[in-house]
C-alpha cells in the first residue's frame, strides 16, 4: 500500500525550526536562571563576608581601645604609686616600726613601754615683726625660705611615750638614752607617778619627744636597728 504525505515540506521544516528555537529558548532560560542564582549567591556571600569583616574590625577596634585604656590605667597606677611612696617618704621619713624599735632598744633593764602615740603637726607660725638686727633678719629669711617648701616637708613629728620602771633612776637612764639618740630631739619628762600593786612598787612615767628634722635613715641603719631589736627579743 502506498503512503501519501499530504503535509507540505515547508510546514514540516517550519515546525522543526520552531521546536528547535523553543528548545534553545528553554536552555537559554535555564542558563540565565543558573547565572542569576549564582550571582545572587555570590552577592549574599559577599554581603556576609563584608558583615563579618565589619564585625571583626569593630571587635579589633574595641580590643585596641581596651588595651589602650588598660595601658593608660597602668601608667596612671605607676604614677599614683610613685606619688604615694614619695608622699609617704615625706610624711614619714622614719618608719614607725623602726622608730618603735629604736625606742625599745634604748630601754634600760626593767623598763617597759606601754604606749606610743605619734602625731604630725605643722610648725607654729612665727610673728611678722620687723627685724631689728642681723640675727632676726637672718631668721626671718630662713623662715621665708622654709615657707616656700612643700607642706609635707614642714611637718613636725611629735611623740607621747608612756611606760613603767622600777624607780626614777631607770626613768632618768631611759631619758638619757633618748637624748643621745640620733633620731630624737626635745626629750622631756611630763610626769612620773608612783604606783603600788600588792607588794610591788613601780613608776608610771610619761615623756614627750620630737623627731629630729631632716633625719633620714639608710637601709643599713634600719637593718641595724631591727637586728638589734631581734637580738634583744631573743635575749629576753
Amino acid at each position: 500500500m502506498l503512503n501519501v504525505n499530504f503535509v507540505p515540506d515547508d510546514y514540516v521544516k517550519s515546525s522543526e525550526s520552531r521546536r528547535t528555537n523553543l528548545i534553545y529558548l528553554v536552555l537559554f532560560s535555564l542558563v540565565m536562571a543558573g547565572l542569576g542564582g549564582t550571582f545572587v549567591t555570590i552577592k549574599i556571600s559577599q554581603r556576609n563576608i563584608a558583615e563579618k569583616e565589619k564585625y571583626l574590625s569593630e571587635k579589633a577596634a574595641k580590643a585596641q581601645q581596651a588595651i589602650e585604656q588598660f595601658e593608660a590605667l597602668q601608667a596612671r597606677r605607676k604614677v599614683m604609686l610613685k606619688t604615694a611612696l614619695t608622699t609617704a617618704e615625706l610624711l614619714e621619713p622614719v618608719p614607725r616600726s623602726v622608730l618603735l624599735a629604736s625606742l625599745t632598744n634604748s630601754l634600760p633593764m626593767g623598763v617597759s613601754l606601754l604606749r606610743l602615740n605619734v602625731i604630725q603637726k605643722e610648725p607654729k607660725r612665727t610673728s611678722n615683726a620687723v627685724p631689728t638686727n642681723k640675727y632676726q633678719e637672718a631668721r626671718a629669711k630662713k623662715s621665708s625660705d622654709q615657707s616656700e617648701e612643700s607642706p609635707e616637708k614642714l611637718l613636725e613629728t611629735y611623740m607621747d611615750i608612756e611606760g613603767v620602771a622600777p624607780s626614777d633612776l631607770q626613768v632618768a637612764a631611759y631619758i638619757k638614752e633618748l637624748i643621745n639618740s640620733s633620731l630624737l630631739d626635745n626629750v622631756a619628762l611630763v610626769e612620773s607617778k608612783e604606783h603600788k600593786v600588792e607588794e610591788t612598787t613601780y613608776r608610771h612615767f610619761k615623756l614627750t619627744a620630737m623627731l629630729r628634722k631632716n633625719v633620714h635613715l639608710s637601709n643599713e641603719d634600719i637593718e641595724g636597728i631591727r637586728t638589734k631589736t631581734k637580738a634583744a627579743a631573743r635575749g629576753f
